[in-house]
């Protein structure tokens, strides 16, 4: 058995696949809005400010997530037309 190769199965499943993704979203989105809340904070600001710093980093996470996913998909599309070339 040393040395012969065994072909092992996905081990996440479609469902799975996509909580996962999802769950990582709403996490790096949550990252970047406590960022800009706690920032707020740091700096001295009131209640309101800090509020004002949480809903600017909701959004400008909600912003950079767009951006990373529309990159990623680039980033397989292109790989994907190189292995078509190759075939």
């Amino acid at each position: 058995m040393y040395g012969s190769s065994v072909m092992v199965g996905p081990s996440m499943t479609d469902d799975e696949r996509t909580i996962a993704g999802r769950n990582l979203k709403i996490g790096f989105i949550a990252l970047v809005s406590a960022s800009g809340g706690l920032t707020a904070l740091q700096a001295g600001g009131g209640i309101g400010i800090i509020a004002a710093g949480f809903v600017g980093g909701l959004a400008l996470g909600s912003i950079l997530l767009w951006f990373l996913v529309q990159w990623w998909q680039s980033l397989f599309s292109k790989t994907e037309r190189r292995e078509t070339r190759r075939s």
